[in-house]
Formats: structure tokens, sequence, C-alpha cells
């Protein structure tokens, strides 16, 4: 982690989670106002969701391949016992950086970088990790740290 960001999470770590919450969704909603993901695709790039069992059937379903032919296909158990990808980047993400389930795609790439969510200051480290990978969070941090100066 960042030592700025260290220093900030800290500070948001001591401030009431309503106010963190609050702090967040706005400036989530002003980073992402601004923000073309389609340009960067980091996330897509660089790391793999976790896939739940609704979000197998789901994407089995729209590619007409059976769940077991899909996680055979492009699945793998991490050491958490989690569904991942086999292999980043993406095997769904196309050269324009355009994922090719997008309207069925796992809910963890429905809520990253999970900016909006509620209870924030328990996804503060979550939040710091995702700053090197997304410059959004990167850019939602540093608005955040002008904004409570």
């Amino acid at each position: 982690m960042k030592k700025p960001n260290q220093k900030l999470i800290q500070q948001l770590q001591k401030k009431n989670h309503r106010d963190v919450d609050a702090l967040f969704h706005t400036v989530h909603n002003e980073v992402f106002a601004c923000t073309d993901c389609l340009s960067c695709a980091n996330c897509c790039k660089t790391t793999g969701p976790l896939f739940t069992n609704k979000d197998i059937e789901r994407i089995a379903k729209h590619l007409r391949i059976t769940a077991q032919k899909f996680i055979e296909n492009y699945l793998r158990i991490d050491e958490e016992k989690d569904y991942v990808l086999q292999k980043v980047p993406c095997s769904f993400l196309d050269t324009n950086n355009y994922c090719g389930i997008y309207e069925v795609r796992p809910k963890a790439c429905r809520e990253y970088p999970h900016t909006n969510k509620v209870n924030q200051q328990q996804l503060l480290s979550l939040t710091a990790k995702n700053a090197s990978i997304c410059p959004a969070v990167q850019d939602i941090l540093n608005s955040i740290q002008k904004k409570i100066k």
C-alpha cells in the first residue's frame, strides 16, 4: 500500500462509518462520471473475480454450455476453495477492452471496485489494494484525501 493511502486509511478508520460511506459514495459517483473503464481494463487484465454458483449457471446458460463445461474450460479452485479464472487476462476480454459476457458477468465484476458498497470501513484494505490496480480507485482516494483535509 502506498504511504499516502496508508495514512488516509488510518484516518478513515477513526471516522463514523456512515460518514465514510457517504464520502465514498459521493466521490465514487463523481470519479466514475468521468472515467472510461474501457481505456484501462486493468482489473480484467491483472485480476480475476470469484465466481459464485449463480454466476457459473448464468454464464454457462448464456454461452449455451453446461455449468460443468464452463468450469472445466475457464475456472479453477483456489486455495480458499473458491472458483476463480484459470488465467488472466480474462478470457472474455476482447482487444478493445470490451467484456464478451458483460450482460451476465460475475457479481464480483459488477461490483468492482466496491467503492460504492456500504460498510466501506470494512473494505479499506481491499480499497487500498485496488488502488494499485484501478486508477479510478486511486482518484477516489486522492479526492477523499483533499476533502478531509
